[in-house]
């Protein structure tokens, strides 16, 4: 058993690999006290280790003192912690306390479902779930905490479902999905950052005393901050020492927090961000968070990475291409924008099916009055001034030649200059009175409404089942503003942002459902809503739309901080690169690509003929090496956000027969002609293994602890991939 309850300490033991979480209850009144979580233990009494202090129940005279210093489980408001909390409310008397407190527990095996959201799965052999039930004895609220151990990975899985078993409504305020306080004080803070076309940039700081956060309150899970952080010991390195990483499976607001206390321990909580939220919760009603995944390690921040890795690529992604060679695609829009018509997007299809390239993406600019990105949107049939008779035509003319047919949609947003917002001013949210915050031109449409995205979801139904669509690409292109919806009560307008993102996720259920021969991917302005609920949808997600391969160093190596590579939509594009300007060798561009799904963003019919020449075998290695990119460990050989000169990284098979190591040198040194040399990882230490095209036998050891020799081209951006096979 992985879960554990001993009735005579009243101790709770999680047990995952090589992991150990554990809290008690306190008292007979039922606080939470929060013992431990780190390296596996053997004994499974947490009297020792839960932080001394009195019961609050037995020493009434300091309550609220014990209260404000306790490593609580689930810390709510106004109850005598003055710290940051997991949960929140006011009653129907305008009272903020609550004090939750043990009623109940379960354990059984396999894992539930959360209700309207995305989560990870399991089965019962893979993973073991307790219950726990905590009650406020005054307001009849319960939190049902749900743990969820996954017994071969250190992973537990935390949530909440908040029931108002009360006579009266009360106003959720605060719902965090987890809290985990910490008996030390030596821990740093990694974080992403980024914006627009520079997603994902690591960082890493001291936590000191007071708040430190990352967040979103954008409507979207951002790409200026991300659902992540992760906290390690101060000497832990990328290979060494101890981490603990949250990250947030949801698609919305969130908020990221540590806090350091008075006495120096520190608290860390994530969930849906409070701002821009609240809930009104009637009696018999409930409400049910995200889930956090907690990844602990020992092994530093890339055992922590490569846990992320399997429990995704096993417990989170889904369908037909879960564990499928996702097909070679190229995408017309930085090719023609919104210029084209069936015979200019044949002409770049064919000639890409000649080069071994199996699927052809149209882009923005197929429906309605789309001419240009000021109208449209909302209007989803085809415009058949530039796509006559229809999609069918071209989709019959794309699989003529061998390839798979997509499109892409943008299903959430509205233009006022369309047929959709003529009719239907008050779908768009907005604040009556005020002027629209435009972005990109477009409103965003009121997805917590059932009757939108059932007339949206009717218009893409109609036009994925009139031909043969295999591949969508679902963008969303901007943050949501003005919170207002015409269809909810006053006293629940703070319900809309996470009421839409539930309504994101049923239209996507719905679309995965009805079509699950469809390979999904999602984007949103590039790597804006990159985070594991959208892929509980789509296995794979636009990770940027800057596709310069320099620049696409750090994007991608933030990005594969948690998530496969198997997940990361990494593409060639064309030089002058339009979004930095920057030239670089197009098997540079490939080398940085094949770290991912792979891809084309061009126009091939401009390519010279040497390019051209080279894309046969580029399709012919990311099948060839696509296998063990999507399956094995991956390991930073470098890391590019401290000594950014030049980048490496590999990934070796799980049974350590093969590894291909990519080396990127970024700006070359003056001086005599010196050959790069990369120490590797991950290798058997006592076997040796074969540098594929030469007759070169080394050691994995002396590969681990000398250095893989690199032979590099010379000049700035360029790139070298090497293939090790592990000799018999």
């Amino acid at each position: 058993m992985s879960i554990i309850f001993q009735e005579s300490t009243r101790t709770f033991r999680l047990n995952a690999k090589n992991t150990t979480y554990m809290f008690k209850i306190l008292d007979d009144e039922g606080f939470m006290a929060h013992a431990y979580w780190g390296k596996k233990l053997s004994d499974t009494d947490a009297s020792y280790i839960v932080r001394r202090i009195p019961s609050p129940s037995v020493m009434e005279r300091e309550r609220a003192t014990i209260l404000d210093t306790m490593p609580q489980e689930f810390p709510s408001e106004d109850v005598g912690d003055f710290r940051e909390a997991a949960f929140g409310l006011l009653d129907s008397e305008g009272h903020e306390g609550c004090s939750l407190l043990y009623d109940s527990h379960a354990i059984y095996p396999g894992k539930p479902a959360l209700s309207g959201l995305p989560a990870t799965f399991g089965s019962e052999k893979d993973c073991e779930t307790l219950e726990l039930t905590l009650k406020d004895p005054v307001l009849g609220i319960k939190a049902i905490l749900l743990y969820t151990v996954f017994e071969d990975l250190d992973v537990i899985a935390r949530s909440v479902r908040i029931v108002n078993e009360g006579k009266a409504p009360v106003r959720l305020t605060r719902v965090l999905s987890a809290s985990v306080d910490f008996d030390r004080e030596d821990l740093d803070m990694v974080s992403l950052w980024g914006g627009w076309a520079r997603e994902n940039n690591a960082q890493r700081v001291p936590i000191q005393h007071g708040i430190q956060k990352v967040e979103s309150a954008r409507g979207e899970s951002s790409n200026t901050y991300h659902p992540f952080m992760a906290l390690m010991a101060h000497d832990a390195t990328d290979d060494f020492g101890e981490v603990y990483g949250f990250n947030f499976v949801y698609s919305g607001n969130f908020i990221a927090e540590t806090q350091k206390e008075q006495h120096g321990y520190i608290r860390a909580l994530m969930g849906i961000n409070p701002q821009h939220f609240g809930w009104k919760l009637v009696p018999g009603d409930s409400f049910q968070a995200p889930e956090v995944i907690l990844v602990h390690s020992s092994e530093g921040l890339s055992g922590m990475t490569r846990t992320y890795h399997d429990l995704y690529r096993q417990h989170l992604v889904r369908g037909k291409y879960a564990h499928a060679l996702r097909p070679v695609l190229i995408n017309n829009w930085e090719a023609t924008y919104f210029d084209f018509n069936t015979e200019k997007l044949l002409e770049i299809a064919s000639l890409a099916a000649k080069q071994g390239i199996e699927l052809f993406v149209m882009d923005d600019g197929w429906f309605g009055s789309r001419r240009s990105d000021n109208a449209g949107l909302g209007d989803w049939y085809v415009c058949e001034d530039v796509l006559p008779g229809g999609l069918k035509p071209l989709a019959d003319g794309i699989n003529a030649l061998g390839m798979k047919f997509g499109l892409w949609i943008e299903p959430e947003m509205v233009n006022e200059d369309s047929d959709l917002y003529r009719a239907h001013p008050d779908w768009a949210i907005q604040i009556p009175g005020r002027k629209h915050s435009r972005k990109r031109n477009q409103l965003v449409l009121d997805f917590s409404r059932k009757e939108v995205v059932d007339y949206i979801y009717g218009m893409i139904h109609k036009v994925l089942s009139s031909t043969n669509v295999e591949y969508v690409k679902w963008d969303m292109n901007r943050t949501l503003t003005n919170l207002g919806s015409y269809a909810l009560d006053a006293d629940r307008q703070q319900e809309l942002s996470h009421r839409y993102v539930l309504g994101v996720y049923d239209m996507q259920n719905r679309l995965t459902t009805d079509f699950p021969q469809i390979l999904l991917e999602n984007c949103s302005s590039g790597g804006a809503r990159f985070d594991p609920g959208m892929l509980y949808y789509s296995p794979q997600i636009w990770t940027s739309d800057n596709t310069d391969a320099i620049a696409r160093l750090k994007i991608q190596a933030g990005t594969a901080l948690m998530y496969p590579l198997s997940t990361i939509d990494a593409n060639i594009s064309i030089v002058p690169n339009h979004q930095t300007g920057r030239i670089t060798p197009f098997t540079t561009r490939g080398d940085v690509a094949m770290c991912g799904t792979f891809g084309y963003q061009l126009d091939i019919t401009k390519l010279t003929e040497e390019e051209l020449s080279l894309i046969p075998k580029q399709v012919e290695n990311y099948h060839r090496f696509n296998p063990l990119v999507t399956t094995g460990d991956y390991y930073r050989l470098h890391d590019i956000f401290t000594q950014d000169s030049w980048d490496s990284w590999m990934i070796v098979a799980k049974d350590r027969s093969e590894a291909l190591v990519t080396y990127v040198q970024i700006l070359a040194q003056g001086g005599d002609m010196i050959f790069p040399k990369v120490r590797l990882k991950g290798l058997e230490a006592d076997s040796f293994y074969r540098i594929e095209g030469t007759d070169t036998v080394v050691s994995g050891q002396l590969l681990m602890q000398s250095g893989l020799q690199i032979d590099l081209k010379r000049g700035d951006y360029v790139s070298a991939s090497v293939h090790l096979i592990r000799e018999a």
